[in-house]
């Protein structure tokens, strides 16, 4: 299937003045699609529109809504990727003012993960790459992923489904294409997103779940010593849903009874 570009099908179509391929100046969503439908899209496009507004990208969100719609509809099955940059400029940092937003979709089959991630758990490899601190970037979906390129780069060894990122200060923050919970007594426990990582869409789905559930939540900085402590830990994204934490170094956990829980439901809300 093609990719469209501004709503138009269209094989490789880029502008080399884009300040995406510049500057990496954007947001992108990456939304599983199911039945011609794309999943959790309420939450995609609220994440999206928060991101434009911390970067000033003046989108047309209703456009945007009915072009993925469209698309997904034309895909049926697989991952729709939404790229938004802030358009065209010449050289320099500086935007035009009349710079207009390109909107951007791609599709790819459905994501093949071995089924036994899901169900036995997944061992994470200790990343190196540590993620930096930047308050105005942090939580966004933007289009600068270097850090994550960086940290997946550490490992090929199959035995690791995931990495495991800290920032400079060595907090716990991500997985590197995923979000991380613990479960401690009874409460989930995930990181503090204020100073860097990725706001992800499950997340906020599962968050706003444990609420409804009255699953009692903390979000905060998390040290290697609580992870040692945790009984159960997971990770979570919005195209796999969750996979349990089976091993990472020399800890190990059980997939506990919350985990699977919450399991049940993103299966739910990913319509898989």
């Amino acid at each position: 299937m093609h990719s469209w570009v501004d709503g138009q099908p269209a094989s490789a179509l880029a502008s080399l003045k884009d300040r995406g391929l510049a500057y990496g100046d954007g947001l992108f969503e990456t939304i599983a699609v199911s039945a011609g439908q794309p999943m959790l899209l309420d939450l995609h496009m609220q994440r999206l529109a928060q991101g434009c507004s911390r970067l000033a990208i003046a989108a047309d969100h209703s456009l945007i809504r009915s072009e993925v719609l469209a698309y997904a509809q034309a895909m049926g099955e697989g991952v729709l990727k939404l790229i938004l940059t802030r358009g065209d400029s010449l050289r320099g940092y500086s935007a035009s003012p009349e710079a207009q937003p390109r909107r951007i979709l791609q599709a790819s089959p459905v994501a093949a993960y071995p089924e036994h991630y899901a169900s036995q758990g997944v061992q994470l490899f200790n990343c190196a790459t540590r993620l930096a601190e930047q308050p105005l970037l942090a939580g966004l979906k933007h289009l600068n992923r270097l850090e994550q390129v960086i940290a997946r780069s550490e490992w090929q060894d199959p035995t690791y489904a995931e990495g495991l990122m800290r920032d400079t200060s060595g907090r716990v923050i991500e997985g590197v294409f995923s979000n991380l919970f613990l479960v401690c007594d009874g409460m989930l426990m995930t990181a503090d997103l204020q100073r860097c990582g990725v706001a992800g869409v499950m997340r906020c789905a599962l968050l706003a779940q444990a609420e409804h559930l009255a699953i009692p939540v903390h979000i905060t900085d998390i040290s290697l010593d609580q992870l040692q402590q945790a009984d159960e830990v997971f990770l979570c994204n919005s195209v796999y849903g969750i996979w349990p934490v089976r091993a990472f170094t020399d800890l190990s956990w059980s997939v506990g009874p919350l985990t699977r829980k919450l399991q049940g439901i993103a299966r739910t809300l990913l319509d898989v």
